[in-house]
């Protein structure tokens, strides 16, 4: 997302309810230069809308199905330290105020980065 947004004027600000040395972790992680914050409570998830996934949906037959099959293999799995219903979900804004938004029905349908470079960028020269 950061290259579609140079040279723009529009910028990334990456938010998550992990604390903040876990958001720092993974900055450093995926190599995000904007801010990253950390929102334990979810306050802007809320404010967003961004609600939780139901276990069905988190949790159908494939998930089920790669797991079986990682413990057959002796992988170990980790238990979640996080809530994997909590969906996410991605929006522009412009003078601190939310212009437009993305919110997923299931936490793997997340929106096209290059779709919100392209409303930001739009939004940005008007």
């Amino acid at each position: 997302m950061q290259e579609l947004l140079s040279g723009t004027g529009a910028g990334l600000v990456t938010v998550g309810f992990s604390p903040p040395e876990a958001m720092a972790a993974l900055a450093r992680h995926l190599g995000l230069t904007g801010p990253v914050l950390a929102d334990p409570e979810r306050a802007l998830y809320r404010l967003l809308g961004l609600g939780r996934a139901p276990l069905w949906r988190v949790y159908d037959p494939l998930t089920l199905l790669y797991y079986a099959r990682a413990a057959l293999r002796g992988r170990s799995l980790a238990r979640p330290v996080e809530d994997t219903r909590q969906l996410g979900g991605d929006a522009v804004a412009v003078d601190a105020t939310v212009v437009h938004r993305w919110r997923p029905a299931t936490p793997t349908d997340r929106a096209d980065p290059a779709a919100v470079a392209t409303v930001a960028v739009r939004l940005l020269a008007r």
